[in-house]
């Protein structure tokens, strides 16, 4: 189905049986990868399925309730060109930045160089 293999942008859901995990994971893991869910009463199943699930953002017994302070984004081929890396958070800081270290003596130094 279309709504299953290709990245669908509004109010849609895949609503379909299986028999194990391993067979959600392998229809959940596709070329695209933004944002998965996990509905269940077993909560060591959700974190099992979370750590399989190759999504940038994983809701467990939730979806889309995301605080601006959490870092959104996909994994493999999501979004296309329009996005890459991570948005929101202290992540997007250091995505566009560069960190450089200066370190100072302020105190008084032995002149090393001078022969």
């Amino acid at each position: 189905m279309t709504c299953v293999k290709e990245e669908i942008f509004g109010p849609v859901m895949s609503v379909m049986p299986f028999d194990t995990e391993e067979e959600v994971l392998k229809r959940a893991n596709t070329t695209f990868g933004l944002v998965s869910g996990v509905f269940t009463k077993d909560i060591s199943q959700a974190h099992r399925m979370a750590e399989n699930l190759q999504a940038g953002t994983c809701f467990i017994n939730n979806y889309n309730i995301s605080p601006v302070e959490v870092p959104f984004g996909g994994f493999k081929q999501c979004c296309g060109k329009c996005c890459f890396g991570r948005e929101n958070g202290q992540v997007t800081i250091e995505y566009y930045s560069q960190l450089k270290t200066v370190v100072v003596e302020m105190g008084d130094v032995d002149d090393y160089f001078n022969c």
